[in-house]
């Protein structure tokens, strides 16, 4: 593009993304979404990922992993992450920023809200990576809620009716089967769930026992699973914070995820170790969340292989 003596170089990508039925179609295929969910925290040195080589480092290892996907959450990350998503061929779920228990019935939460929302999509929407918006993670089932991120839904179709609209969604149990009846699934494209069966519930083998209703037929994606691990810490599969628990829970989680007959994608929790000043455990946690598949210093737990054969072999998961 030049104007005057003033020019800029843009890459451009073209691709359409839609559903159809329990489908997700990229340029009119079927796509399963193998993915990894991704915190904006700088490999090594920790603090937020801003440069080209942070996300070159995040996103290269989500390849080497084998996604074809990411979920960037729970906020709209730097554009540094989409264009190497663009360069790298890889689609992305971009969040807004609402997240568990917000002042749903306060009108200027919302305008606030809708505010994020509009800066996200207007800043973001030329890159192809991006084929799903999340409106929210882990909000309450709640009238006032459901009212607030349908007005969200309505607005972001408004701005760009080229992408899909998803929630990662929290699920209820009833004995061993999960229920996904969320009200505000019907104004989502694509269904988002959350559940740590494993970790936060039961144990790794309660999933072989674990059924799925899921009131809605439209695409799944299961948006977050996983367990905490100390990179480098040993000891047996039902030893918790060691690297063969987190594998144990991941090698329970896919068969069960191929029971769901509408799953369309995962993005498990999460690809590296992050900073979070609430988790205090001395010599393990030390202020850090330990869900991830490589630590912050870059070291691969045994999970990491775990999925990694999945993805390859492409044991988990189906496009159609």
């Amino acid at each position: 593009m030049r104007a005057g003596s003033d020019s800029i170089e843009e890459l451009m990508g073209f691709r359409t993304i839609e559903t159809r039925g329990t489908q997700i179609l990229l340029n009119g295929k079927p796509i399963f979404l193998r993915g990894i969910s991704i915190h904006a925290e700088a490999p090594y040195r920790t603090g937020r990922a801003y440069s080209d080589k942070d996300a070159e480092t995040l996103l290269g290892w989500a390849k080497e992993l084998g996604c074809n996907y990411v979920r960037l959450a729970h906020y709209p990350h730097d554009e540094t992450m989409l264009r190497a998503a663009d360069r790298m061929g890889l689609l992305v779920w971009s969040e807004n920023p609402v997240y568990w228990a917000l002042q749903f019935d306060n009108p200027k939460v919302l305008a606030k809200a809708e505010l994020q929302l509009d800066e996200e999509i207007n800043t973001s929407r030329n890159h192809a990576a991006i084929i799903l918006w999340s409106m929210a993670n882990e909000t309450p089932d709640t009238p006032a809620r459901t009212h607030f991120i349908e007005t969200l839904a309505s607005r972001a179709r408004q701005l760009d009716p080229t992408r899909l609209i998803t929630a990662a969604l929290l699920v209820r149990a009833q004995g061993n089967t999960k229920i996904v009846d969320d009200a505000l699934g019907t104004a989502l494209d694509v269904i988002g769930v959350n559940e740590y069966i494993g970790w936060y519930e039961q144990h790794p083998e309660t999933a072989d026992l674990t059924e799925w209703h899921i009131n809605y037929q439209k695409p799944v994606i299961v948006s977050e699973f996983g367990g905490d691990a100390k990179a480098g810490l040993h000891g047996g599969e039902n030893e918790r914070w060691t690297e063969e628990y987190q594998a144990n829970i991941y090698r329970h989680q896919l068969p069960m995820l191929n029971k769901i007959t509408q799953l369309r994608g995962i993005s498990p929790w999460v690809l590296m170790d992050f900073r979070s000043p609430n988790r205090p455990l001395v010599g393990i946690q030390d202020e850090f969340n330990r869900k991830g598949l490589i630590s912050d210093q870059g070291q691969k737990k045994l999970a990491f292989q775990v999925l990694q054969n999945a993805y390859r072999n492409e044991t988990v998961g189906k496009a159609e």
